[in-house]
């Protein structure tokens, strides 16, 4: 990967709001669901993304400003004379001991490191052998951001999601208890790969607007509108959730403004219990007169017309 702040087109002396700006840019003209057709967009995208993880790290960016890792956060070994994985490589055993042969020279390593370090091609006299230095782990692939729109339906009922990856390839995902817009859950092994693996997928969650529905916290609030009959003498009536529709017992003598409850059909909470649906009744008065005119004769001869309250 080249430099990365020349990925992003910033300077090495941006301050991270610039970066995170630049990004965000970059990110959106390059996604791969905007550029089905154009698979080096999918490779931009990622080494975009590869970018911005190293420089929105400030422990990683400082290193990398330092020089102490490359562009792919992989430790830079100044002046080691055996570094960039010379010689006979990982994994290549040789005599007891440590020593390693590398053809007929018959180089011993061990006096090497003995020399390099003050052995002087023994043990010193009370010394015991030196701790050996541990190397890091082989980094991870970079990870791969994604945008994913929710439905406000399965938002509310936890319905199982896919999403098409960089690679044209789908993955089905759980959506979390107490979902919320704008969380972002990880997807292990669906990034870029490294040496150390594969890096994640990280999906950031919209969810989209019901025609009727509006959240209210965990439960869920629809404004319902019924008829002036309805209202004085009561029955039944059809509300939409996002379980389906189902029927709704208005009260007689109900005034407008009046909340009814439907338990379990609003968001899951985080605990995994289920908010309500409000249903606020609001009544809908005919607009034409002769219609309003003969409503009122008929409410003028019911019982219950002198508990009434519109």
């Amino acid at each position: 990967m080249a430099d990365p702040y020349s990925i992003l087109g910033v300077s090495k002396g941006t301050d991270d709001k610039a970066i995170k700006v630049a990004y965000r840019k970059l990110a959106k003209e390059l996604h791969p669901d905007k550029n089905k057709d154009n698979p080096k967009a999918s490779d931009r995208f990622s080494e975009v993304t590869q970018a911005y993880d190293l420089l929105s790290d400030p422990k990683k960016r400082g290193q990398y400003d330092r020089g102490e890792i490359d562009e792919n956060g992989q430790p830079r070994f100044a002046g080691n004379p055996f570094g960039g994985g010379g010689g006979g490589g990982p994994g290549q055993a040789g005599p007891a001991g440590g020593n390693f042969d590398f053809g007929s020279g018959g180089i011993d390593l061990g006096d090497i490191f003995d020399g390099l370090f003050g052995g002087g091609g023994g043990v010193r006299p009370g010394a015991g052998p030196g701790p050996r230095p541990q190397q890091a782990p082989p980094p991870q692939g970079a990870n791969i951001a994604y945008v994913h729109l929710v439905s406000f339906t399965d938002a509310a009922t936890l319905a199982p999601q896919r999403i098409m990856l960089g690679d044209g390839k789908t993955v089905e995902f759980k959506l979390p208890a107490g979902i919320v817009a704008g969380q972002q859950i990880r997807i292990p092994g669906k990034g870029q790969p490294g040496p150390g693996g594969h890096g994640d997928a990280m999906v950031t969650l919209k969810i989209g607007k019901h025609p009727h529905l509006v959240r209210d916290g965990d439960n869920i609030r629809i404004d319902l509108p019924i008829s002036l009959k309805e209202a004085v003498a009561g029955g039944k009536v059809k509300v939409p959730t996002v379980d389906g529709a189902v029927m709704l017992t208005v009260p007689p003598r109900t005034n407008s403004g009046a909340v009814l409850r439907i338990k379990g059909r609003g968001f899951t909470a985080k605990t995994g219990v289920r908010g309500d649906q409000l249903v606020t009744l609001m009544i809908h008065l005919p607009t034409d007169p002769a219609e309003l005119a003969r409503m009122s004769d008929i409410l003028s001869d019911s019982p219950v017309r002198e508990n009434m309250r519109v």
